[in-house]
């Protein structure tokens, strides 16, 4: 049986570094494959979508399986939204062999960051598991959460409607999930959630305060996540999700190269919007690396942030 995925409204950004100078917004069912869908080059089954919907948009599809997944649309109109990796750490290793694989830069820099946020004592990090202690996380890690970035400018942060509440506090009573807080001199700083679907640990929403960023509390509360997930000798693997970071490529042991494919009706204003984004995004692509090329790094980063 199909599973049905309703049109929600998506942004079609063209943007510069952070700046949006506009934005068409579509109509579009999303599609989401999981990671073994992704590791198996499965394509998925595109449900009917509703009157009113513009297409689809399928996430973490296999970057070689493009051709096939157009095939199986029905000549609907594709357009690569992004290119990514999606890295995923294999637990088989055991703790000490995969942080042992680490680059040495890598190892150092952890250890150095976590002693300078103990400070000279111990690090303070609080794990929740059970229904009233994810309850107790969530009012924490809220707080964080709303001087984030990712909430403040993307929308992004830690839900805090009541069926992400309900939902969180179900999985918790069937064991399925973890989180972690990390605190500084008594203050909550950084906040890491985890559902577990099968044998598999989700990275589903994390932050930390920006006031702290010169300490790096999200790498290190990373690694202390990953020891206890290690230490329970339960899970399988993690997965890191949709989209690239600096710490997924270092602690992941693999990864899948994947599109974020949207599929839209063949409509003439779909392919002006398509035809135009897609020139725009490759004449900005274009002057980066002229800029880079010129050894012009300064302005090339001046260029990203908009």
């Amino acid at each position: 049986m199909t599973t049905a995925y309703p049109a929600r409204p998506v942004r079609l950004k063209f943007e510069i570094g952070a700046r949006t100078l506009l934005a068409v917004q579509r109509s579009l069912a999303r599609v989401p494959l999981t990671l073994g869908e992704a590791r198996e080059g499965r394509l998925p089954d595109l449900p009917p979508l509703e009157p009113h919907a513009h297409g689809y948009s399928v996430t973490s599809l296999p970057e070689d399986r493009q051709a096939a997944m157009l095939y199986a649309s029905g000549g609907m109109l594709p357009f690569v939204r992004q290119r990514y990796t999606r890295y995923f750490l294999d637990f088989e290793t055991g703790f000490d062999a995969w942080f042992g694989g680490l680059s040495s830069n890598a190892r150092q820099g952890l250890k150095r960051k976590a002693k300078k946020i103990a400070g000279g004592g111990a690090l303070d990090i609080r794990r929740f598991r059970t229904p009233d202690e994810l309850e107790a996380f969530h009012t924490v890690a809220r707080q964080i959460s709303a001087r984030t970035y990712q909430e403040r400018l993307l929308g992004s942060g830690l839900p805090d409607g009541p069926e992400f509440i309900q939902e969180m506090l179900a999985l918790a009573a069937a064991d399925r999930a973890r989180a972690w807080l990390l605190y500084v001199a008594g203050e909550p700083v950084a906040y890491l959630y985890c559902p577990v679907v099968g044998d598999t640990v989700i990275y589903a929403h994390v932050g930390h305060d920006p006031a702290f960023n010169d300490l790096s509390p999200g790498a290190v509360l990373q690694l202390e996540a990953m020891r206890d997930l290690f230490a329970e000798n339960r899970f399988g693997r993690f997965d890191f999700t949709e989209g690239e970071g600096q710490h997924k490529r270092q602690f992941a042991t693999g990864g899948v190269a994947c599109v974020d494919l949207l599929l839209l009706r063949p409509s003439l204003v779909n392919r002006l919007t398509t035809t135009a984004l897609g020139s725009f995004n490759a004449s900005v692509a274009l002057a980066k690396r002229a800029v880079n090329g010129a050894g012009l790094e300064k302005l090339a980063k001046r260029v990203r942030r908009g």
